[in-house]
């Protein structure tokens, strides 16, 4: 039982990792060692779990749900031994990717409580609006805002976040404040994250949903992106009140 325990971590850290040398270096073994270990892995359940090239390694479609009951199986196991050592606290690195608006107005402010909970728990934290690959990046949570797409990943929801459209009272002094959705047509429309590509925006009011096809020049990769656009009068946002702040003006539509 310990080899395949074994077998797990080794799998888990090369597939976090991205690299044989570095799983090598995290769990004391030889870079041959981890090499053969993944390879007698792969023999005994006959399927690919990870693409070498010269550069780094991929975790296949096989490999990524194997790695979700692996890290399961780990956890669990020390879990156990936490148990019985009388130890409820979390240990290890926890790895955290978020939004940078989000993250950084909602979500760091609320560590501090956390972790003195758990003082012997370190966070690495991924502040970022574009959206990794959380297998090759070695992400243990993922914050996102937005539909998700298909996975095999476990998610839950935290939160339903209204959404509103913002503009600055120097683009709505210079081009009108839009009375209904119907108006954004006439308007420079701001696409953020999320909406790249999402030139129909769609909203719902007393249980009936309409949609607009929007037009704009601005496209951004992050939220400040966003904010920064709006607060220079380049035209009108869909975001949420979480995110937004006082120096804009709220369009109700």
């Amino acid at each position: 039982m310990s080899d395949r325990l074994q077998e797990l971590a080794v799998f888990v850290r090369a597939a976090e990792s991205g690299s044989f040398s570095q799983a090598a270096r995290e769990l004391a073994l030889s870079q041959p060692s981890v090499s053969r270990i993944i390879g007698e892995l792969e023999t005994r359940l006959g399927v690919k779990l990870l693409l070498r090239t010269t550069r780094r390694i991929t975790v296949t479609d096989a490999g990524a749900l194997f790695l979700t009951r692996a890290r399961e199986v780990l956890a669990d196991i020390e879990d156990a031994e936490d148990a019985a050592r009388g130890i409820d606290s979390l240990r290890g690195t926890l790895r955290i990717t978020m939004p940078i608006v989000y993250g950084t107005r909602h979500i760091i402010p609320r560590l501090s409580k956390f972790l003195d909970a758990h003082p012997m728990l370190r966070v690495e934290l991924s502040v970022a609006d574009e959206r990794h690959n959380l297998v090759v990046e070695g992400t243990d949570v993922a914050i996102r805002l937005g539909p998700l797409s298909d996975s095999g990943f476990g998610a839950r929801k935290l939160a339903t976040l209204p959404r509103f459209l913002a503009a600055s009272p120097s683009y709505l002094a210079k081009r009108g404040t839009p009375k209904t959705p119907a108006d954004l047509a006439s308007h420079d429309c701001i696409f953020g994250p999320g909406l790249f590509g999402h030139t129909t925006w769609s909203f719902t009011r007393n249980g009936a949903e309409t949609s607009v096809d929007v037009r704009g020049r601005i496209t951004t990769d992050s939220g400040p992106g966003v904010f920064a656009s709006v607060l220079a009068g380049l035209g009108i946002a869909m975001t949420s009140p979480v995110m937004a702040g006082p120096e804009t003006r709220w369009c109700l539509c």
